[in-house]
């Protein structure tokens, strides 16, 4: 007997400005909250000193790599489950579900199996050394000790995203960043663990998450794909489908990673330890307000991927436009929000003596970075569209171009060439932006004209 269509199938399969809109607020709903446990983070450690702050950012870079392998194999899995979905292929859907749950959780054991024992010598090559050195390797070893956790909860959400389901993946979200919150403070003050009490918050937070996106997957079940492993046979055509969006999801996030630790290298040389503590600060609230496009982002992939399932190229350009323009507006407003308010959200940084000396430079730093925001639309939802359509090696060459190519390149051009400072940093990273986004949109639209002709 067919299976019922879920609520969040039928909107996938709906209007793409309906679909869109629809299923985007609670993606963005539940990644903003979910977005506050860094910022949370940032804020409760600030009160440990500019060294705690530093050692925090030096190990974004790497928590980035685990978040970018668990997406990244979220994102392969959520476009693979659509097209199936918008193909009406429910026994495919299923099986997608599946291999995204097995490589995954595989991914996600290697890594943590094999970084462990190596991740006092990265710290090392980065520049780490006394106080801060002790801090970011007590930090790092117990989230890479439940990389399983973090993996598994992020693959969960993309299934979910898959068939449309946005609501609970934003339940799980809010859940985890609102035990969060609770738990920081209790355990970095409270409990006197300092940095090793923000890792223990944030891990048993996750863990508490996964408890209950494993409830609604495997006792449950009443989600539109069906996990089953007792049927489980290895489909290569299918691992291919979602490995060929999924490895270029996670190594364009990686390349992310790899671009804030060449920048944190950079800005070393420039500002020192005090600069990485600014662009560390800075570069947390500039990520949250990034999140509703990566909402939006989420979304547009499941809804191109069903259009393209259909063989719908008219549903498919009404939503990658839509995307794109609602990205805009959104980002746009924020810009302004925060060349206004740049010295009040500075100072939720500079609380404490140890940080105020900071302050200035925090603020001229929000008023600098702020202007790639509105770019980015172009380039994050042209990634959406490849993704969709299952080509993620484009995804992966705009980021690369985008992240490391471009804004490196100019950072060092601007910061080190041009002997500009740290404020050329932060104009390197604007310029590099925008020209990678714009060089996107470009082949976006270029990408639908080109399905246009071969599917008439």
């Amino acid at each position: 007997m067919e299976k019922d269509f879920t609520e969040g199938v039928k909107f996938l399969l709906a209007e793409p400005k309906r679909a869109i809109l629809k299923l985007s607020i609670p993606m963005i709903i539940g990644m903003v909250v979910h977005s506050l446990y860094n910022l949370v983070d940032g804020i409760w450690v600030a009160g440990l000193g500019s060294d705690a702050l530093a050692a925090i950012g030096l190990f974004f870079p790497i928590f980035m790599v685990v978040i970018s392998l668990a997406s990244g194999i979220g994102i392969g899995g959520s476009a693979a489950i659509s097209r199936k979905i918008g193909a009406k292929d429910k026994k495919m859907a299923d099986s997608s579900a599946v291999h995204t749950l097995f490589l995954g959780l595989l991914i996600g054991i290697i890594f943590s199996i094999g970084m462990l024992p190596f991740i006092q010598k990265v710290f090392l090559s980065m520049g780490a050394k006394g106080n801060v050195l002790q801090l970011v390797v007590s930090y790092a070893k117990i989230l890479l000790s439940g990389t399983i956790i973090i993996v598994f909860t992020n693959i969960g959400g993309g299934i979910l995203r898959g068939e449309g389901d946005t609501k609970r993946a934003m339940y799980v979200m809010v859940l985890g960043a609102g035990l969060n919150i609770f738990l920081d403070p209790v355990f970095i003050y409270q409990l006197k663990m300092g940095v090793k009490g923000a890792a223990w918050a944030s891990l048993l937070s996750l863990f508490i998450s996964s408890l209950i996106m494993w409830h609604w997957l495997f006792i449950k079940k009443d989600t539109y794909v069906d996990i089953v492993f007792s049927s489980f046979r290895l489909n290569w055509n299918i691992i291919k489908e979602i490995l060929r969006v999924g490895i270029p999801a996670s190594f364009a996030h990686i390349s992310m990673s790899l671009a804030v630790f060449v920048l944190n290298v950079i800005i070393i040389k420039t500002g020192g330890t005090d600069g990485i503590a600014v662009f560390t600060s800075t570069w947390r609230i500039l990520m949250l307000c990034l999140v509703p496009l990566m909402g939006i982002g989420m979304t547009l992939t499941s809804v191109i991927g069903a259009a393209y399932g259909e063989r719908n190229i008219f549903k498919l350009k009404e939503g990658y436009i839509y995307g794109i323009k609602m990205g805009i507006i959104i980002e746009s407003v924020v810009v302004f929000l925060i060349v206004i308010f740049a010295p009040q959200i500075s100072r939720i940084f500079t609380y404490s003596k140890k940080s105020s000396h900071i302050l200035p430079d925090l603020i001229k730093a929000f008023r600098i970075l702020a202007w790639f925001l509105p770019a980015v639309p172009f380039g994050r939802l042209t990634s959406s569209l490849f993704q969709g359509i299952g080509r993620g090696e484009n995804a992966f060459f705009l980021a690369v171009l985008r992240t490391i190519i471009l804004q490196i390149f100019f950072s060092y051009l601007f910061g080190i060439v041009l002997k500009s400072g740290i404020s050329g940093i932060w104009c390197g990273i604007v310029a590099g932006n925008i020209i990678g986004s714009l060089i996107a949109f470009l082949w976006g639209i270029g990408t639908i004209k080109g399905l246009e002709k071969k599917l008439k």
